[in-house]
């Protein structure tokens, strides 16, 4: 059964007062509790505004290595683990050839590409002449040839007519000439003239003779020997005596055996520069032919020196050491067992070449190749199997993974009290060693 709830439409006098002093109680309490706060916020304040400067950096830099503590310890241990497998080597020989039909790199066959490669060269150079002559230079000078005679004609002088000095040397006009007639006035005559060039018949200095008169031996016995004669104003220069260089064959032979030697040297710089270095040039893939080759002077004669020009076409088939790199590594993959893996910074090889055909484009190479193996490790997933475990526990699944495989492990951990590997696989790293 349930009391009814008494509902006052006015309250009794006992109960209003009841409720009037607990209201002034309450009313007396929170003015303490306020005031208490108040004084405790002042006396906060005050402590604060005593507190010095480096004591607030100092708490924070407390709370800035506790901070960086928890993060070492929780989130920078790892684990390394270098594992060294054990090492096979493989060693072949074989014999293959550079062909520049293929386009591909082909163990079944036993072939690499090759490439042909061509280039021309000019070169001129100065040599010297070797051969030994003697020479006297001969004198030569300018005469003038007077005809008077009578009655009034001109003489005509055929080419190389001699001419006497009075001083008993003998010059010699190259060339045909025409002396014009006397011409006549009353009783004087004066007689036609014309000046050539004449030069001694023999060298030496003894032609260098003054101005002088010259007769005409050939014209001696005929009415014109007294009436046409020469004379000069000035001395005949140029002769002298001496030892000579010229040109002989063997000079010219010579200049052709060292030009085109050079040609052939500057030819494959000039290739080797124009192509990759990755290429090889055997010396015996190559070849020259000489388009062209002379000096411009002629064997016989008097010079010191003379020039001489060739041209040469220079051809060379050639193989990418790249290429035979691949040869090897296809190879020996091709002969390893299953799950093993090439170590290809072992690769070693070594060639020479057997023959070359220049015509067909082919090289004929004889190749020493060997490299290591190993077996095979996925280093993901032993990551995987080492995580949480102490170095004992790694050191066990290693060997149980690898067997008689594997040469040795080595285990360090980081930070200095970590004991175990993270449970993290990315704080896990193995690495593979074979020095």
């Amino acid at each position: 059964m349930f009391m009814a709830k008494k509902v006052y439409d006015i309250i009794p006098p006992k109960l209003a007062k009841k409720i009037e002093e607990d209201v002034r109680e309450y009313l007396k309490e929170e003015r303490k509790r306020v005031m208490r706060q108040s004084i405790d916020r002042s006396v906060s304040r005050h402590k604060q505004q005593k507190r010095p400067v480096w004591f607030k950096v100092l708490i924070g830099g407390i709370a800035a290595l506790f901070i960086i503590g928890v993060y070492l310890f929780f989130k920078l241990p790892k684990a390394n683990v270098e594992i060294w497998p054990k090492v096979e080597t493989l060693s072949f020989q074989q014999e293959i050839t550079a062909d520049v039909k293929a386009s591909l790199t082909d163990i079944a066959e036993n072939v690499i590409p090759a490439g042909r490669f061509e280039i021309s060269k000019t070169l001129s150079e100065n040599f010297p002449a070797t051969g030994s002559a003697s020479d006297e230079g001969r004198a030569s000078g300018i005469i003038t040839i007077y005809n008077k005679f009578d009655p009034s004609q001109s003489i005509t002088l055929k080419a190389g007519t001699h001419f006497l000095s009075d001083s008993g040397k003998l010059f010699r006009a190259p060339d045909r000439i025409v002396v014009p007639a006397a011409k006549k006035s009353g009783g004087k005559i004066t007689p036609g003239s014309v000046q050539v060039k004449v030069r001694a018949v023999e060298g030496g200095e003894g032609y260098n003779i003054p101005a002088s008169n010259f007769s005409i031996p050939g014209l001696k016995g005929t009415a014109f020997y007294y009436t046409v004669y020469a004379s000069s104003n000035s001395e005949m220069t140029g002769g002298y005596t001496g030892d000579i260089k010229k040109v002989i064959d063997d000079d010219i032979q010579s200049a052709e055996n060292v030009l085109i030697d050079k040609l052939k040297e500057q030819a494959s710089y000039d290739l080797e520069q124009q192509i990759s270095s990755d290429y090889v040039i055997p010396s015996g893939a190559t070849s020259f032919q000489i388009t062209s080759a002379g000096a411009q002077t002629e064997s016989g004669t008097i010079t010191d020196s003379f020039t001489y020009e060739a041209t040469i076409k220079f051809s060379a088939v050639t193989f990418k050491k790249s290429d035979l790199e691949e040869f090897a590594k296809k190879y020996i993959i091709s002969q390893m067992s299953k799950g093993k893996t090439m170590l290809e910074s072992s690769l070693k090889l070594d060639y020479s070449i057997s023959s070359a055909d220049m015509e067909k484009g082919r090289i004929a190479i004889s190749l020493n190749f060997s490299s290591g193996i190993y077996k095979s490790i996925d280093k993901n997933s032993i990551s995987i199997a080492l995580t949480g475990k102490n170095a004992s526990q790694i050191s066990q699944t290693v060997n149980s993974i690898l067997g008689q495989e594997l040469s040795k492990t080595e285990i360090k951990f980081w930070p200095f009290w970590v004991s175990k590997a993270p449970r993290n696989q990315k704080a896990v790293n193995v690495f593979l060693k074979f020095e």
